[in-house]
């Protein structure tokens, strides 16, 4: 895959991809050459995308916000997370949890499963958020600002590629609607980073937790590849014009990019 220049959430720099001080200080070339090799992640590069596989990422992603936002609930007082603590502006799972219902109808939440990818990355989250909720810090920051970078973009693609209503049914995911300036807000919560009161053994700790926030996210594409596999040939294809899979991946590794910046400062 290219290198893509996107806007990094460090100082307002773009990183591509493969390259850098993420890969040299937060190894992620391995699990990001691991990406680039799921069927999932492939088809989107392709420009290829069943519209049951992206209400089957809608479900994973269901799950991993409601866990991550339960545990981030647990500790917003709690001084290795609190200046990080913005549920209007980020809190994904109620914007979620419309989007199922539009493509599930109203009994949505009888017709979902968590899967067993998306059950040990919501294991993971659990478990730093109770037992260690620096950590936390590396989920929220990886999932959040890859999102605020490749949202918008991903929005577009999936109105027009799916025909969804113009009016964002099944998108509430990727609205931000009090977020006003995409670039500004990552700004922002990198500086509340630089707030945070943690020792530079924590600080690996939390870029390690990054990689590893990555590699559940890899395993959940994966998959949702081998579902794909399994889909009837009749199921329509849909064509992106788009190589949106290179907006996820780019997304991640500028997140994980300033992550690494954030421990070398």
């Amino acid at each position: 895959m290219s290198a893509m220049r996107t806007e990094d959430a460090a100082d307002g720099k773009s990183t591509a991809n493969g390259g850098g001080v993420v890969c040299q200080e937060g190894g992620t070339k391995e699990v990001h050459e691991k990406a680039e090799n799921t069927e999932f992640v492939k088809d989107f590069l392709r420009g290829r995308i069943r519209k049951e596989l992206f209400k089957l990422g809608h479900v994973a992603l269901y799950f991993t916000y409601s866990a991550m936002e339960e545990e981030i609930e647990r500790n917003k007082e709690h001084p290795h997370f609190a200046p990080l603590y913005f549920p209007h502006e980020l809190h994904r799972r109620d914007a979620l949890a419309r989007d199922l219902q539009y493509f599930y109808g109203e009994d949505w939440q009888n017709q979902i499963s968590v899967s067993p990818a998306t059950q040990r990355y919501v294991e993971r989250i659990h478990q730093v958020g109770q037992d260690e909720p620096a950590l936390l810090v590396a989920h929220a920051y990886t999932r959040y600002m890859g999102d605020l970078s490749g949202g918008q973009v991903l929005r577009k693609v999936a109105q027009r590629a799916m025909k969804l209503p113009p009016t964002g049914e099944g998108l509430n995911f990727y609205e931000f609607d009090n977020v006003h300036s995409a670039k500004a807000f990552k700004q922002l919560y990198r500086s509340r980073m630089n707030e945070l009161e943690l020792d530079t053994h924590i600080k690996q700790k939390v870029v390690e937790e990054a990689v590893l926030a990555f590699q559940f996210n890899m395993e959940i594409f994966g998959e949702l590849g081998e579902v794909g596999k399994t889909l009837e040939d009749d199921m329509a294809k849909t064509m992106l014009r788009n190589p949106s899979g290179q907006v996820i991946l780019a997304a991640w590794i500028a997140a994980l990019a300033g992550l690494a910046a954030w421990y070398l400062m």
